[in-house]
């Protein structure tokens, strides 16, 4: 065959194997590098050096992969035989077998691309809404009453949050409200419990937090129905999703952005070791000045003390004051006494005259109206020639009109009575 070619003018180059495999690495990397394929993940390992090696393959080929621990270390999630993966890396030969490999630089799972470009417009849509922007947030209270958290009952971030409450702040009352944080129903769930805690009034700052995980993991919280109730929450939000380089759309939203759901307990729980010893300093302060205070007022009363001079003396002279006072006010009450006891002589004097009179004084006012009332006494008028009429029922007749001519009438007279026949009757 050699003498064939020979005998055609093209005589080929010999080459050596490792020469020949490194001339088809570069030709490779001329042709090929950076290159971008996906396929599914078969034979995943990783070795004791943290270098990590498998197969990509699809129904139409495969071929070995091989990422070094630099590049395994960036992974957010752990590749499983029959992922679906997205990778970049570079094509090249491995010269002691002589096969082809691809050292990968960066992988995720398929699809993120496409989540990352939705990602982006949602972000692009509600920072032109105005929902990322600084002046909006709110302050988030140094020293709360009561913290709500938002979070899956099982997350870890769950323990983490609850730890670093009760080493900081354990006097301070936590409210969970339990929701979904991955899959199709999480952005609504987290919703609920949103807004649960923000319909209660002793609330003041709220905890929306999550481990960390890979883009489609952390998806619900780029949700764009949950940002709006982020924003309209009336209680402050803080938002811990993920380890410090993951970012999500409530980040941005949120009032304050925690790396870490322990960050986010942390930030908004001021340690009760250093709220005590802030205590500590206002007592002694207060302390301080309360001494002080009490410097001055001594002062004031020595110098109030030595204008007075000696006090004995000064008792001494109103203690004389108040004897004197005293025995006017003795003679003043023996005077004022005395005419109150003449006064009641005079009225016990008065008293006993008009017991005495009484009787008689009785004795003539009773006379006298004896003789008032035998001056009315109707017989006393019939002596002097009056007579009494009366009718047959035996009414008194005061009128002409009553007395009919031929009527019998009484008439009673001073010394008995009499029955008289009416001949006539004549008006005045």
């Amino acid at each position: 065959m050699f003498e064939n070619l020979k005998d055609s003018g093209f005589t080929p180059r010999i080459w050596a194997v490792g020469a020949l495999c490194r001339a088809i690495a570069d030709a490779l990397q001329a042709r090929f590098n950076p290159v971008a394929v996906q396929g599914e993940i078969s034979g995943f390992t990783r070795a004791s050096s943290g270098h990590c090696y498998f197969t990509l393959k699809d129904e139409q080929g495969q071929l070995r992969c091989a990422m070094f621990k630099r590049s395994a270390q960036m992974l957010d999630f752990t590749p499983r035989d029959g992922d679906q993966v997205e990778l970049q890396g570079r094509l090249g030969v491995y010269e002691p077998r002589g096969e082809l490999q691809l050292i990968v630089e960066h992988l995720r799972r398929a699809g993120q691309g496409a989540l990352f470009e939705q990602f982006l417009r949602v972000k692009a849509k509600l920072e032109a809404q105005g929902l990322f922007a600084p002046e909006r947030k709110r302050p988030i209270p140094a020293r709360p009453r009561h913290i709500g958290v938002v979070t899956s009952l099982g997350a870890a971030a769950l323990h983490d949050v609850a730890t670093a409450l009760q080493r900081r702040v354990p006097h301070i009352a936590v409210t969970l409200a339990p929701a979904s944080v991955q899959g199709a129903q999480a952005p609504q769930s987290l919703i609920n419990a949103l807004q649960d805690l923000a319909s209660q009034p002793q609330i003041d700052v709220i905890l929306l937090v999550r481990g960390g995980g890979s883009m489609e993991d952390l998806w619900a919280f780029n949700d764009e129905a949950l940002a709006q109730a982020i924003v309209a929450s009336p209680i402050p939000v803080v938002c811990g999703v993920g380890h410090e380089t993951d970012f999500t759309i409530a980040d941005f939203c949120a009032d304050l952005r925690a790396p870490t759901p322990t960050a986010a307990a942390e930030l908004c729980a001021t340690p009760q070791a250093e709220l005590l010893g802030q205590l500590q300093l206002v007592q002694a302060a207060m302390q301080g000045l309360t001494t002080q205070h009490l410097d001055r007022q001594w002062q004031r009363l020595d110098r109030a003390q030595n204008r007075l001079g000696r006090p004995t003396q000064k008792v001494s002279d109103e203690k004389l004051g108040l004897m004197r006072q005293e025995q006017r006010l003795q003679t003043q009450l023996q005077q004022v006494l005395q005419r109150k006891q003449q006064a009641l002589a005079v009225l016990q004097d008065r008293l006993e005259r008009s017991c005495a009179q009484a009787p008689q004084v009785a004795r003539e006012r009773l006379h006298r109206a004896q003789l008032r009332l035998e001056m009315l006494d109707p017989r006393l008028v019939l002596q002097r020639g009056f007579a009494w009429l009366a009718d047959g029922q035996g009414q008194a007749i005061a009128s002409v009109s009553e007395l009919d001519v031929g009527q019998t009438v009484q008439a009673t007279l001073a010394d008995g009575r009499v029955d008289l026949q009416v001949q006539s009757k004549m008006h005045n």
